[in-house]
């Protein structure tokens, strides 16, 4: 079992701020206005911890580095690949919280979008059988659009 400690409540309260998926950089440079001595390997060691009790999902999107955000309450999974890989691993007692993603291609932040246009069987060819969809909005986030820093 993980302890609890500051550094562990700085990486969470950083997350649970942004509302948005981190890299752990970005992680860093936020949870460090509560730990001002908190470093990369911390926050990698936190991001590991963090993982495997459920509390945190792994973000990744095509040609980015991974980046992190805080689990919904329907969200157990243990180091899920964007949910839906097909080798993830989850508990056995709790169902993924499918969403999907908008990524800023200004300021290049990932928020999440808790809603999904629906089965994707329509889109496959005939006689395939969809099985996990994953979707990415890109585009500029309110933020970039108003010239105002997110």
């Amino acid at each position: 079992m993980e302890r609890h400690t500051r550094q562990r409540q700085a990486v969470v309260d950083a997350l649970a701020r942004s509302g948005q998926a981190l890299s752990p950089q970005e992680l860093l440079e936020s949870a460090k206005m509560a730990v001002p001595s908190l470093n990369l390997s911390t926050v990698y060691r936190q991001i590991r911890g963090l993982q495997d009790t459920g509390q945190i999902i792994r973000v990744e999107l095509p040609g980015q580095p991974p980046r992190f955000e805080i689990a919904t309450s329907a969200e157990a999974p243990v180091n899920v690949v964007h949910e839906h890989a097909a080798n993830a691993t989850q508990h056995a007692d709790a169902a993924p919280h499918h969403h999907h993603h908008f990524h800023c291609t200004a300021c290049d932040r990932v928020y999440p979008i808790h809603a999904c246009p629906g089965p994707m069987n329509v889109l496959a060819p005939p006689g395939f059988e969809v099985q996990h969809h994953d979707l990415t909005l890109r585009g500029r986030c309110a933020s970039c659009v108003n010239g105002t820093s997110a």
